[in-house]
């Protein structure tokens, strides 16, 4: 999959146009959004094929990369690694008195290598903890680019033009060099990851059972290290180093609430990243038109991938507050339904059946409420078209369904009093309230399957008489008349 990846970004990269400079995406076209709008989409303008390129390759470096970060539970790693890089860019700008490319690349590299091993050395030496470490990493490196940077300003006859782009970012800025480096950086990682990813994975969930099998776990970690490394660097031109930990968390973060398996993230999470930065680099190109001043890349490309964290926050089928939220008002609507049909059987059990119907204050009474919390109650099963309530709504009768609800509710409830009773040595007093919670759970094989553990018994431990399949399948009320003989004392 990965060799795949890689041909089809070589073959990308072969598209790129020649490069063009400005200080803003907007400046690249007039300032007029329906012009903005069709010059993007359309494809035909040099500069935004170049921008799309270089959201395709980082987009890419996030997906892949930022996986294992999240898995690691790395985020503040990447995070020191986006601010320790500055200073490697304004001693790589020293070093050539120009924005030499891949002086600020070794730069930057190597600054934040060396970051990545003080934070190591210092949880090493001391008893601060990592975060401890990376904290003060992040801030030293970071305060010190930005003095030097200042002190690169204040040099004369100095072309300084871009170095504020490594801040905030700059997409339209691009150059073919930077291209270059960030489909090389690209097709590295895809290489590596797809070769490495089997040791990888291990390294990722369990690093003492790497370890305990052989596995490089060390050469592993600092391969992922340099791997970051290299992608944070490219990227600062683009994304700025501001957020360039934001776009390597949270498009990956946002893949982990919607998967489950390792591969399925990756691939979520490359889209995910490459969507965002598209977006990010979209808004950019047409700020100018919409709120009448440039829009910064980097940030615009962090909100789109937060944004598509929120959605995956609130709205994931497994981890979406608002689904979980749902799950859990319909369970406890479900469960109050099947309590009330419970109540209603056992009364009418209580009457051996005679009487189709049951007085609603005899409901009260026994549940020791109102009658105004029962009516609220069986209205539920009314909705459902589980029961009815005479014209005074003082009587309710269940109808087939209803009866057939409330059979299995009860037949679950009792065989799992008897199967504590019997195989886990419950008293027969105390099998109550375990039962009331695991009778809503079970679902018909596992109660099959009980059935016959318990060689298909017929009462409870308190002498009540266990519905049988048979009764759970709308039988009429009828069939059940007689059945019931009153309990042992």
């Amino acid at each position: 999959m990965t060799v795949r990846i890689a041909i089809g970004i070589g073959f990308l990269f072969l598209l790129t146009a020649m490069p063009v400079q400005a200080a803003k995406i907007s400046e690249l076209v007039e300032v007029d959004v329906a012009s903005q709008w069709a010059r993007f989409f359309s494809f035909r303008d040099p500069a935004v094929r170049q921008i799309l390129l270089g959201c395709l390759f980082m987009g890419i470096n996030f997906g892949v990369l930022g996986s294992f970060v999240v898995v690691r539970r790395m985020a503040l790693v990447g995070d020191t690694l986006s601010h320790a890089v500055l200073p490697g860019v304004a001693f790589g700008f020293l070093f050539t008195m120009s924005k030499e490319p891949w002086a600020i690349l070794l730069g930057a590299t190597l600054a934040g290598l060396l970051g990545t091993a003080l934070v190591s050395w210092i949880k090493q030496s001391t008893k601060l903890k990592q975060d401890a470490a990376l904290g003060m990493v992040l801030a030293t490196f970071f305060a010190l680019g930005v003095c030097v940077i200042k002190l690169i300003e204040g040099i004369p006859s100095v072309n300084k033009s871009g170095l504020d782009h490594f801040f905030y970012g700059q997409a339209a800025a691009l150059g073919a060099s930077d291209l270059w480096m960030m489909g090389g950086t690209a097709v590295l990682a895809c290489v590596l990851v797809g070769v490495f990813y089997r040791p990888l994975l291990a390294a990722s969930f369990d690093r003492v059972y790497t370890q305990s099998i052989g596995l490089p776990e060390r050469f592993l970690y600092h391969l992922l290290m340099f791997l970051l490394a290299l992608a944070t660097v490219v990227a600062l031109q683009a994304v700025g180093a501001l957020m360039v930990s934001a776009m390597l968390i949270t498009p990956a973060a946002t893949a982990y609430l919607l998967t489950k398996r390792m591969h399925h993230m990756l691939l979520v999470a490359t889209g995910l990243a490459i969507g965002s930065c598209v977006l990010g680099a979209f808004f950019s190109f047409v700020g100018e038109g919409m709120v009448k001043h440039a829009l910064p890349t980097g940030p615009s490309m962090a909100l789109c991938a937060g944004g598509f964290f929120a959605l995956a926050f609130f709205f994931s089928p497994d981890h979406g507050f608002l689904i979980r939220g749902y799950r859990r008002l319909s369970q406890t609507r479900q469960i109050t339904i099947e309590n009330t049909l419970k109540a209603v059987y056992r009364a009418m059990e209580s009457d051996r059946f005679s009487n189709e119907g049951i007085s609603v204050r005899r409901l009260a009474t026994e549940a020791r409420e109102t009658m105004e919390a029962t009516q609220k109650r069986l209205r539920m099963l009314v909705r459902d078209g589980l029961a009815s309530l005479a014209r005074a709504g003082d009587v309710v009768y269940l109808t087939p369904d209803g009866l057939q609800h409330a059979s299995r509710v009860v037949r679950n409830h009792r065989l799992w009093e008897l199967y504590l009773t019997n195989e886990a040595d419950y008293d027969a007093d105390h099998v109550h309230a375990d039962a009331e919670k695991v009778e809503h759970i079970l679902n018909e094989e596992q109660v099959m399957q009980l059935e016959r553990y318990l060689d298909y018994p017929e009462e409870d431990p308190h002498g009540k008489r266990i519905p049988s399949l048979r009764d759970t399948q709308r039988l009429p009320l009828r069939d059940l008349v007689g059945k019931e003989e009153d309990p042992p004392s």
